[in-house]
């Protein structure tokens, strides 16, 4: 069980990486000089290797809960931390092809192991984690007989999920540990996923007893899973990477959409991380609306929906991308014009102005609060934040939160951020 106290410790300079050192020389290296970061990266992964608690730490995607692949309480160590559904497969993090070939080639000690072939990458995915890997890439790979994976890891399945992250202070822990990291994201479940280790401690304090803290996570949204193993090869979930650049790979010409924006059938088996259940929503409700809907449209249904006491008594949070105008013309210009940054506002630039909602029937006029905040137009500050701000707008106690969708065919990134909105409203609307 962990302790009451979750610590977090700073190991950002990791974030450097190795220059042209190879992940041994750069560890060789750090224990050498007996640095802070050093003893934070040997403390976790003794912890890892010794532990049933799992580890947070920072990826180039988002933050990861990390836990010994091999060790079946390890794993469900992490499904307890984030309370997360045991039919939820989980990602295996490694920091190099020698460690996913060892995994696709277990140790055997019967006196037939000499004569059982050696298991290779599948040649689809050759040209792909060259090209893509260290990187936001989850490729679904066979489990083989004998696996070293705990069973926990797969759900029972006879395949797994695999990735080589980019950040080099991942990689490094990976390397320290000496052992398949199981990873998903660091957040309580179906929570927004955590991009910096202030959510992380939000989510899991009590629950884990240790944060590497590597500051912003880069993406802001996970990675990409792709199975190479069913003809044509599909997207199991969107990403960091999209299909416009996995069809510029042999083999990958035809590479399928797979996923639905939705959630699977509770009696479906999901195939990768994210397809069956709710995920990324803020306690608050979503609204989601469709890219190029009507801004006076927009204006006359969050007004309206303000009007009805089940919105509560407290305040709103709206989220723009690349057409609403800030206030969405809820109070007059003059005072949205005047916004001013919440003190207690725990992202830069979100600010709020008072919103006047008129009462119906035996209902008295009152004042609302909404906090507004600008994503930007560029869908990489769109993904970069969005996780972000839905914490934000929960962390001020908003009711309700409106956000402007984009184009999901406005690129592969966007198709991801859609994705993810969907799954944290449910539904959307155009007006």
């Amino acid at each position: 069980m962990a302790s009451s106290e979750t610590r977090v410790v700073s190991v950002q300079r990791l974030n450097q990486g190795p220059g042209s050192k190879s992940l041994a020389e750069w560890w060789a290296d750090e224990r050498k000089s007996q640095t802070p970061e050093s003893k934070a990266i040997e403390e976790a992964a003794n912890l890892l290797r010794t532990n049933d608690i799992p580890v947070a730490f920072p990826t180039e995607t988002v933050y990861g809960l990390g836990a010994d692949a091999t060790r079946s309480a390890a794993v469900q160590g992490i499904y307890r931390a984030k309370q997360r559904p045991s039919d939820n497969p989980l990602i295996i993090h490694v920091d190099s092809l020698d460690m996913l070939d060892r995994l696709l080639n277990p140790a055997q000690t019967s006196p037939s192991a000499t004569k059982t072939p050696r298991i290779s990458l599948p040649q689809i995915y050759v040209p792909l984690v060259e090209r893509f890997w260290p990187g936001p890439l989850t490729i679904i790979l066979p489990n083989p007989s004998g696996s070293e994976l705990a069973p926990e890891v797969t759900s029972h399945l006879t395949t797994f999920g695999a990735r080589m992250p980019s950040s080099p202070l991942a990689r490094l822990l990976i390397h320290a540990t000496d052992r398949p990291l199981a990873a998903p994201s660091a957040n309580a479940s179906t929570k927004p996923s955590p991009t910096t280790a202030q959510h992380v401690y939000h989510d899991l304090q009590g629950r884990i007893d240790l944060i590497l803290d590597g500051g912003s996570s880069g993406v802001g949204v996970e990675s990409t899973v792709v199975d190479g193993l069913c003809d044509p090869p599909a997207i199991l979930r969107p990403g960091g990477l999209g299909i416009t650049e996995l069809r510029t790979v042999p083999g990958w010409e035809h590479v399928t959409v797979a996923y639905k924006d939705g959630t699977l059938d509770i009696k479906e088996i999901p195939r990768a991380p994210g397809m069956k259940y709710r995920h990324y929503s803020p306690k608050a409700r979503v609204v989601l609306f469709e890219a190029g809907s009507s801004l006076q449209g927009v204006t006359r249904h969050v007004k309206k929906d303000l009007q009805d006491s089940a919105i509560g008594a407290h305040n709103i949070g709206i989220v723009r991308t690349r057409n609403w105008k800030q206030g969405l013309g809820l109070a007059p210009d003059d005072e949205v014009a005047n916004t001013v940054k919440p003190v207690t506002a725990p992202i830069d630039d979100l600010v709020s102005f008072p919103v006047p909602v008129q009462g119906t029937g035996n209902q008295n006029s009152r004042t609302k609060l909404a906090y507004d905040y600008h994503l930007g137009s560029d869908t990489n500050s769109i993904a970069h934040g969005l996780f972000a701000v839905l914490r934000a707008l929960d962390e001020v106690g908003v009711d309700v939160i409106y956000v402007e969708g984009i184009s999901d065919r406005d690129g592969d990134l966007a198709a991801a951020v859609m994705n993810r909105l969907r799954k944290a409203a449910g539904s959307e609307m155009k007006v």
